[in-house]
């Protein structure tokens, strides 16, 4: 029988931090390993140090070793970590392997978090009750908490105190602990990791590794070498671990059946996107039959969607990505109008026609009530459009709650005309907004009883999707198995309003689920940007609120550094000069982010008149890592992406909140600044090392407070 073969997780990781002419026979090495670990040219050698004696160490080259676990029991090989040869000794002299006896997951301890342990043990200081003393020994364990490793949890006293733990448990362990003492369910974290405490689990053989790889949970940290595919997926992007390495609630969305919609929840960096992707690849792989049936992947914007269907490139085979349409839900609608014989021209690309139509429309607003123009503009996007109102008859019946402004029915009848107006200037010019597009083809549809290829239908971003285009999402695929897979998060809308997916007549209950654990960021920027949205209710896209609690990062860094400079000269200048202190590969991994495009054309004569490289990334272009140079794009336009090191710059006052509103409308003023909050948020949350954050003058109110 051939060996069983396993590569960690961390391997990759250590690989990426050798010299080049190293990582070159690393990998070649690796490829060895993975065909024949038992091959002659393969010579195990002991280490005596080790607390672990199943840990072997080989050679790469006269100075460089790789760490491997290879038990004598079961005919199992697994590559572990590769270095000089003292730091690789001394890499595995601090680890021990093991397999959990109540999961099954294998696990990788710290030697020196062992002896912390175990003295604690022998002082007894363990007994006294903490903060997880409601849960037994036994039930910590199967969530994940070696048994070695106890009463390091047991002197928990304060919710504080768990990230203290942070690095001495397995991610899994910190993570469940981590929810628990931040107020998430005990049942929930149950759900989460697929631990019952009611069922006894079956018995684990503790020496049994080839099983222990077997293990759904244990893939996130180790990769099966027969896996071909996973494995090149690491090879070309050793640091894309999404590519390849999941969570296991990650897993248990990705690789099922679902038996109606399901909506995933998540903060920045938790890696909803991600899920989507592998969603989508599982579904194109495991339940199209018919070669005239396809996939739908629809997200709200153009880049976003260019974006994911470059990283769909990397994870499918071109058969599979050929059964997996990736296209923004306006484009999709456009050619669909346009196939139909309804061509579309959609508002947003006529935005001066439009202004002059409203122009128009607004010489019929009536003298009393004396009303601003915005309240006109607000009106239509708040209630007639949302509402689909056509007529006079349906004004009246329209809900206007929370809506500053009263509007009895002879009100109403007062300003209709303006609306009845502006409908009537769009339909002269051949334009259509988003929503009537949405309206359309829906009606469309239903009427010609049009029967579309998708047997699937995933949505990225669904935070900034409205009603219609979520009912327009639910006419496009049958009601079945596996229809709808819907990602997103309030917190990050920086487009649309709120939804309700109920009323669109998308049924979720019993299937929604919450991602917490961000993997881009330090802990240190993910507390910076949540305190942006401190104190903010944000809808759960289904009518509940959706809270942070448990959201974390397994990671930790520096402070952002916030600063305030006297003038945009002085901030431009930090930024070169730190930029000149990056090497070249890291100043393609940085990106100066600002919230208008002005500061775009003022940046680009900056680090042109510096002759310092960049690369502009706008609605048009992908982030191409091939060319050199810091990126440079708008807050809107770095969604979705991510950076070693973020500069959020130009945050001043009057810029963030940008000030280009026109209402007295506090409900509109409100929604507003919440916008402009998440934008700020998702700017900072695409930081995955280090995050500048700075302006000059005056900064913004969301950073002095």
């Amino acid at each position: 029988m051939h060996p069983k073969v396993a590569i960690s997780s961390d391997f990759f990781s250590s690989v990426l931090k050798l010299p080049k002419a190293q990582q070159e026979k690393a990998v070649k090495f690796m490829e060895l390993f993975r065909q024949d670990p038992t091959s002659p040219g393969i010579n195990y050698e002991s280490i005596q140090a080790a607390r672990d004696k199943n840990l072997r160490s080989v050679r790469i080259d006269q100075a460089y070793r790789a760490i491997v676990l290879a038990p004598e029991r079961g005919d199992v090989y697994i590559l572990l970590w590769a270095d000089k040869h003292d730091d690789a000794y001394e890499w595995a002299c601090n680890k021990v392997l093991k397999i959990n006896p109540e999961n099954g997951v294998l696990q990788v301890l710290e030697s020196q978090y062992i002896d912390e342990a175990e003295q604690l043990r022998q002082a007894d200081r363990q007994a006294q009750a903490g903060l997880f003393v409601d849960i037994r020994d036994r039930h910590l364990i199967r969530l994940g908490v070696p048994e070695e490793l106890l009463p390091l949890v047991r002197q928990i006293q304060m919710p504080a105190d768990v990230d203290a733990l942070k690095i001495k448990l397995p991610d899994e362990a910190y993570e469940a602990l981590a929810m628990i003492a931040d107020g998430v369910s005990l049942e929930e974290v149950l759900s989460v990791y697929d631990v019952s405490l009611q069922h006894e689990p079956a018995q684990i053989d503790t020496n049994d590794f080839a099983s222990a790889l077997d293990n759904p949970d244990s893939k996130r940290l180790f990769l099966l070498a027969s896996d071909d595919e996973a494995l090149q997926a690491m090879l070309d992007a050793p640091l894309e671990k999404w590519r390849v390495f999941l969570h296991p609630l990650q897993r248990k969305l990705v690789f099922r059946d679902w038996n109606g919609p399901v909506r995933v929840l998540g903060g920045a960096g938790t890696g909803k996107t991600v899920v989507a992707m592998h969603r989508a690849k599982w579904l194109a792989e495991q339940t199209l039959q018919d070669r005239d049936t396809r996939i739908l992947f629809t997200t709200f914007t153009k880049n976003l969607a260019v974006d994911i269907e470059q990283n769909l490139k990397h994870i499918c085979a071109p058969e599979v990505l050929r059964k997996i349409e990736v296209i923004n839900l306006d484009a999709w609608v456009k050619r669909f109008m346009d196939k139909q014989g309804y061509p579309i021209k959609f508002t947003f690309f006529n935005d001066q026609k439009k202004r002059q139509i409203w122009d128009n429309a607004l010489v019929l607003k009536p003298d009393e009530p004396d009303l601003s123009e915005s309240f006109f503009h607000e009106e239509w996007e708040k209630v007639i459009q949302p509402q689909n109102v056509n007529s006079l008859e349906d004004y009246f019946k329209a809900r206007r709650v929370g809506r500053g402004i009263q509007l009895n029915r002879a009100l109403r009848k007062a300003v209709w005309p303006v609306f009845e107006n502006y409908r009537l200037g769009l339909n002269d010019a051949g334009l259509k907004e988003a929503e009537d597009a949405y309206r359309d083809t829906l009606s469309l549809i239903q009427t010609k009883s049009i029967k579309l290829p998708y047997t699937s239908i995933l949505v990225d971003e669904a935070q900034d999707f409205g009603q219609n285009a979520f009912k327009l999402i639910r006419q496009m695929v049958n009601e079945r198995q596996n229809d709808l897979f819907i990602v997103g998060d309030a917190h990050q809308r920086i487009y649309g309003s709120k939804v309700v997916l109920g009323q669109c007549g998308i049924k979720i209950i019993g299937r929604s689920y919450k991602l917490r654990i961000n993997y881009r960021t330090t802990e240190q920027i993910r507390l910076a940007a949540v305190a942006i949205l401190e104190g903010i209710a944000f809808d759960d896209l289904d009518n509940g609120i959706d809270k942070q609690i448990g959201y974390r990062s397994l990671m930790s860094g520096e402070l952002p550094l916030v600063q305030c400079f006297g003038n945009s000269q002085e901030e431009a200048q930090f930024i070169l000069e730190s930029l000149h202190a990056l090497s070249p590969d890291d100043q393609a991994k940085a990106c100066i982010s600002v919230r208008r495009h002005v500061d775009i054309d003022r940046y680009k004569s900056v680090l042109t008149d510096a002759g310092f490289p960049f690369y502009q990334v706008d609605q048009n272009t992908l982030d191409d890592y091939h060319h050199p140079g810091v990126r440079l794009a708008t807050m809107h336009r770095v969604k979705g992406l991510e950076f070693d090191t973020m500069y959020v710059a130009g945050v001043n006052d009057g810029v963030l909140p940008l000030t280009i509103l026109n209402s007295d409308d506090p409900t509109i003023i409100r929604e507003h600044e919440q916008r402009e909050r998440s934008l700020l948020y998702v700017a900072i949350t695409r930081a995955k090392r280090f995050c500048s954050i700075s302006g000059f003058g005056t900064l913004s109110i969301f950073i002095r407070s």
